[in-house]
């Protein structure tokens, strides 16, 4: 037998080969870029993590993205929810976006822009989206048109079922089992594991803990009877009972995000996956943060100041701090930056890539300012100054608070910033101060099925909404044959659309018959059979706050068909007989394109 002689040479080359083939790995992930996670709480306050000092709560899981990695001093969102989705998600502020409001179509980012999900889309990743949406029910405002490839969750700015909830899954209606954010995070878990052999971009957008204030029975137990050492100022009149629940929904996020970090783990994605953690506004109700004046709706430090942690472990050093202030404005194109993606604006960008921070390659930073807007109110943040929304100057380093005015001891400064607030307020607010006239869309056969949920409609007459906030609500008291419930829509295809609408009604009230029309089609349809379910005893943790539905099971009441015409106009809900005291309570309709105008020989109505 020939015996093989090695040299010394050729057992280093062999060396090498196996050094070259452990490297292997490292250098696939490298070429494909890195995987991104980004999570995004809400109504979170920045005090709501123990990384902040909070010890009402323990927060292991967040906290540690920003051990592992980067966290940020002075971070900066919108005062409320869609103002913040729209700049992370465009990294512009929200009012170039069309971003109103939170409701009624306000909420929506207009057509012209594009999202992070479409540049990493474009890039080749995978991307999804689960939770809330808030930007938009209808396609083309729907997730699914805005770069996300997959979704499930609810397009609502707000929710009011968070146990066994109804919520919509690519489409069509489904009912989850469980507590909504842990239903969440079962669906991004499995978006990463379907998906660990390719990039993917994961948006886990949890509606917690905004109201109404439930969470699973063994998170607050935890809470339910432990002292708090850490309360809001006396004169705030904190609701201890609310503060406990809101700890315990922190908590349940935590434990939530510690589920996704450990899947990262068990695959072997850690070293290779960015993850984000921050909060799209302050805390809504009065609790301990920091110190911070203000909280949600404020333009204040405590109304959008927000958490904003990172790690990659393959590139950001552990217990990285960024010291400049940074906005929401600034995370897509910083995420970019890091993934080596480019970004496809169609517009000028707002925010500034941070990742020559993040990664250690620079500590110099330009001076800039960051404006805070909301209701008409006006801010401006440059340096450690801000000029709050009523004219007064505060150094917001050595006073969170906003409780010493410098403006009279600092004139010069304090007429710079009111300056920059005049001028951004001439040149980017003119636009939403004007009325929306943006129609909900109907027809696109990317998605057939379009929901017109009654937070989208005009109510006329008798008929009410079941709760002051429009999101979670639907109509009640639609007693006469006078009554109408409208909506504004463009139809997008000429053709035939059937109608469904999801409903409750007594036994003795059913039997109305109703007619929905558009133009000189219509179609007419009986509210039957009876359905009255009760109002749910079972959903919330304390007593739900005055202004929000309680709800119940609505269910799906197929009505016809109806030809509609390509074209804009009013699609009018009516009611033709009554046999009852009322016709019935409504929540939403919903059209589905089953026949194109190309296919139809003939017109239907």
């Amino acid at each position: 037998m020939q015996r093989t002689q090695f040299s010394a040479g050729m057992v280093v080359s062999l060396l090498g080969l196996v050094l070259t083939a452990q490297e292997w790995a490292i250098r696939i992930a490298v070429a494909r870029g890195p995987n991104v996670v980004v999570f995004l709480a809400d109504d979170q306050g920045w005090g709501d993590l123990s990384l902040h000092g909070n010890t009402n709560l323990q927060t292991p899981h967040i906290d540690s993205i920003g051990k592992e990695g980067a966290s940020f001093e002075r971070f900066y969102v919108s005062p409320v929810c869609s103002p913040t989705r729209a700049e992370f998600l465009t990294g512009r502020y929200h009012p170039r976006c069309g971003v109103r409001n939170v409701t009624i179509g306000g909420e929506r980012i207009d057509l012209d822009e594009s999202t992070v999900a479409e540049w990493f889309k474009a890039a080749g990743y995978r991307t999804g989206a689960f939770g809330k949406w808030h930007n938009g029910s209808q396609w083309p405002y729907h997730p699914k048109a805005r770069g996300f490839q997959e979704y499930y969750g609810f397009t609502s700015g707000h929710w009011g079922e968070y146990f066994d909830p109804p919520l919509e899954d690519g489409g069509k209606i489904v009912r989850g089992k469980g507590y909504i954010a842990d239903l969440f995070t079962d669906r991004a878990i499995q978006f990463i594991e379907r998906h660990r052999d390719e990039p993917f971009f994961c948006y886990l957008a949890f509606n917690t803990p905004h109201s109404p204030y439930a969470v699973p029975e063994s998170f607050w137990n935890r809470f339910k009877d432990k002292p708090l050492a850490m309360l809001a100022d006396p004169a705030l009149k904190e609701d201890l009972q609310v503060t406990r629940c809101v700890l315990a929904m922190c908590e349940n996020l935590d434990w939530n995000v510690g589920r996704v970090l450990k899947s990262l783990e068990k695959l072997g994605l850690r070293e290779d996956t960015i993850v984000v953690y921050f909060t799209d506004n302050g805390p809504a109700t009065w609790r301990w943060n920091g110190g911070l004046r203000g909280r949600k709706g404020s333009t204040d430090e405590g109304g959008v100041r927000s958490p904003l942690l990172i790690r990659w472990p393959r590139r950001i050093k552990p217990a990285t701090v960024i010291k400049p202030m940074a906005a929401a404005i600034d995370l897509p194109i910083t995420l970019a930056g890091l993934a080596g993606v480019k970004p496809l604006a169609n517009h000028p960008l707002d925010g500034m890539d941070f990742s020559p921070l993040l990664l250690g390659q620079t500590d110099e930073w330009p001076d800039r300012m960051i404006f805070s807007h909301w209701a008409g109110r006006l801010a401006v943040r440059r340096g450690p100054y801000v000029l709050d929304e009523r004219g007064g100057l505060y150094h917001v380093l050595d006073d969170p608070g906003q409780k010493n005015n410098l403006a009279n001891s600092m004139p010069k400064l304090a007429q710079e910033l009111q300056a920059a607030v005049d001028r951004w307020r001439r040149e980017v607010l003119a636009e939403i101060e004007l009325p929306d006239t943006r129609p909900f869309p109907v027809g696109y056969p990317e998605l057939a099925w379009t929901p017109l949920p009654a937070r989208d409609g005009i109510a006329e007459g008798n008929i009410q909404r079941s709760a002051r906030a429009p999101n979670c609500s639907y109509f009640v008291n639609w007693t006469s044959t006078e009554d109408r419930i409208r909506w504004d829509i463009e139809v997008a295809t000429s053709g035939i659309y059937e109608v469904e609408l999801w409903y409750t009604c007594p036994e003795d009230c059913a039997g109305s018959i109703v007619e929905l029309s558009f133009g000189e089609h219509r179609v007419q349809g009986r509210v039957w059979p009876a359905w009255n379910p009760p109002l749910y005893t079972n959903q919330d943790t304390l007593p739900r706050p005055a202004g929000e539905s309680q709800m119940k099971e609505f269910r799906p009441l197929k009505l016809g068909k109806i030809y509609l015409d390509k074209g804009r106009g009013w699609l009018t809900l009516r009611a033709v007989e009554i046999p009852g005291r009322y016709v019935m309570d409504l929540r939403l309709l919903c059209l589905t394109l089953v026949e194109a105008a190309s296919a139809v020989t003939g017109s239907a109505g």
